[in-house]
Formats: structure tokens, sequence, C-alpha cells
């Protein structure tokens, strides 16, 4: 299975950041309509490429269809550190934050930038613990592993 993102003439843009801004991410190939198509004769089609080893494909298929929060892409991150470089360049130039780990790139795409440490509290055996997490987090945007604690 693929996961395709529609775009309206930035599949190339977008694909080249979200390979530069994800370790071992990968471009695999790239497509051009031909002659006759709805759009300019060698104008990117497609881009194929990889985010931590799974398959996507950026589609240049015009204004139709603009992304929402009703998908989004979860990034599990280990530290502090990486979910501030994470969150950091996906709300850089033109992205937006939202609640609870939420942030979207500038292409539209959204994002859940989560610490390993937010599930292991929310689901805690411990309601006490599960609970203040619950509540510490949805004071948040970009989540801060030390304020759950």
């Amino acid at each position: 299975m693929t996961t395709c993102l529609w775009f309206d003439g930035q599949a190339e843009d977008a694909v080249e950041f979200y390979v530069a801004t994800f370790p071992g991410s990968t471009i695999v190939s790239t497509s051009y309509y031909p002659t006759d198509a709805q759009r300019p004769e060698g104008s990117v089609l497609t881009v194929e490429f990889e985010l931590f080893g799974r398959p996507f494909l950026a589609l240049n298929g015009g204004p139709q269809y603009a992304h929402s929060h009703a998908i989004s892409f979860q990034v599990f991150c280990d530290t502090q550190e990486e979910v501030d470089r994470l969150w950091d360049a996906l709300v850089s130039n033109g992205g937006e934050e939202s609640m609870c780990g939420w942030c979207s790139d500038r292409f539209g795409v959204s994002w859940q930038i989560i610490p390993r440490r937010l599930p292991q509290l929310l689901s805690s055996a411990d309601a006490e613990v599960a609970r203040l997490a619950t509540e510490r987090m949805l004071t948040m945007r970009k989540i801060v592993i030390a304020d759950l604690d």
C-alpha cells in the first residue's frame, strides 16, 4: 500500500522538504506530464519517495483538493531535541502550530510530533498519572516532555 498526497504544483518541493527533514528518507523516482495533458508538458506529475521505509507518492493533481487534519502523520520521537527539530522544521516558512502535538507544514499536510513518553503516560495503569498527563497535554501546542512528567 502506498499513501498518495495530492498537491497543486508543489509535489516536488514538498518531497524535497520531507526527504531533507526526515533522516533516512529518499526520492525513488519522478514522472512528468506528457504532451496534451491537463498540465504543461514536462512539468512534474508524480514523485515517488520513502519516509521511514514506507512508500509515498506525491501527485500534482491540481487545485481541486486540499489537505486537512482529517489525515495526519504521527512521528514518534525519543528526545525533546528530536521533537524540537521536527516541529520547528514543519512549522517554519508558513506551517502552522495546532494543539496537542499537531501542526501542519507549509504545504498543508498535517503532522503529529509525539514524544514516545506521551502515550506511555496517557495509558498509565495509574489513573492519576494518565489524568495529569492528559491535562498537561491539552494545554500544549508542541509537546514538552519535561512538562508531562
